[in-house]
């Protein structure tokens, strides 16, 4: 099957984008090992050594180089300031940012690598981890096998969820704070929280409750219907009446056509009422019913909104105290690989 041509022209440009990056790059590291060289080089027992080994190109090097290091940097910095203008330009016709300035913000590392200080050139070694994601997304190259990279992501990530874990932490602890020093918390939580989904509780509820039942007796419905059974009995038996009742002629045979009526009618009854659960009229009683529950639950007074605040306080506790154990578990055994960039 041909590749569309939209396709294939995308392919070529990415390609081209990361050819153009492989060169700066390179210019990159040339100019690092440059700058650190020469960095050695003004040691005065380095370039003592260096004098004493290599004369020759120690003076070569002092006459060309190192007499001349801020022209040589500058070329440098002029090819990496047409890197990020070039970029620049390619984002614009892109439009890959919102905004034209956002260009500089989200490649900060290219800009201030491009400021001939000496505090800032070693940013410009960031430029050599941006290429390789970029590669590793492309698929040119697959890092997840470097041993370099599975040290280095996992102090990465570990570091990563460290601070992510401190910032939860800190953010439990002002919610504790703010639900002590709010007076209205529990209050607002059941207005603009509970109150508006009243319905959708109520018939969750109710549903959760209907099918609970109707489960409950399908898979118990011999057990439920034989202790009734049992309970009507054992009332007839130690009722007066049947007492009587039984001494008549006849008696003993009419008490037990009542006791298995009772039983039966018993059975009936609640076959027929967990069958009318679907029904409109117990829909209705339901719902009555359980809205009046439903405001006493949500009655307030001074000790239902202490016992709410304290229940929230209780927990977020119990949430910090789990972001703290899971904080100590990963410096107990092997920290699982983590997952690459795609």
């Amino acid at each position: 099957m041909t590749e569309p041509v939209v396709a294939r022209q995308a392919r070529r440009r990415d390609q081209l984008h990361a050819a153009w990056e492989a060169f700066i790059v390179l210019l990159v590291c040339i100019n690092l090992s440059l700058i650190l060289f020469d960095s050695l080089f003004a040691l005065q027992p380095v370039s003592a050594v260096l004098a004493d080994l290599a004369p020759e190109l120690h003076a070569r090097y002092q006459q060309s180089v190192h007499a001349n290091f801020q022209y040589i940097d500058l070329g440098f910095v002029a090819i990496f300031v047409l890197d990020v203008l070039l970029g620049w330009t390619v984002a614009l016709f892109e439009r890959r940012y919102a905004r034209w300035y956002y260009y500089p913000f989200a490649h900060w590392y290219d800009v201030l690598g491009c400021i001939p200080l000496a505090g800032l050139r070693w940013l410009r070694v960031l430029r050599v981890g941006a290429l390789l994601i970029r590669l590793q997304r492309l698929g040119l190259i697959d890092m997840r096998g470097w041993a370099i990279y599975g040290l280095f992501s996992r102090y990465y990530y570990l570091l990563i969820e460290e601070l992510s874990d401190r910032v939860m932490v800190r953010l439990f602890g002002r919610l504790q704070q703010e639900i002590g020093a709010s007076d209205d918390l529990s209050r607002r939580l059941l207005q603009e929280v509970v109150r508006p989904r009243k319905q959708r509780l109520l018939n969750d509820i109710s549903r959760r409750l209907q099918d609970m039942l109707e489960t409950g007796y399908r898979d118990n419905r011999g057990a439920i219907e034989g202790y009734v059974s049992q309970l009507i009995h054992q009332a007839l038996q130690n009722n007066p009446e049947m007492h009587n009742l039984r001494r008549l002629p006849l008696g003993n045979r009419l008490a037990s056509t009542l006791d298995d009526a009772l039983s039966d009618i018993a059975a009936r009854l609640l076959q027929g009422a967990v069958e009318g659960m679907r029904g409109p009229q117990f829909q209705a009683l339901a719902g009555n019913l359980a809205d009046e529950f439903f405001d006493a639950w949500v009655y307030q007074d001074e000790n239902t909104d202490l016992a709410l605040e304290e229940l929230l306080v209780d927990v977020i506790e119990v949430l910090k105290q789990q972001v703290l154990d899971r904080r100590w578990s990963r410096f107990v055994g092997p920290t699982p690989p983590p997952t690459p960039p795609e």
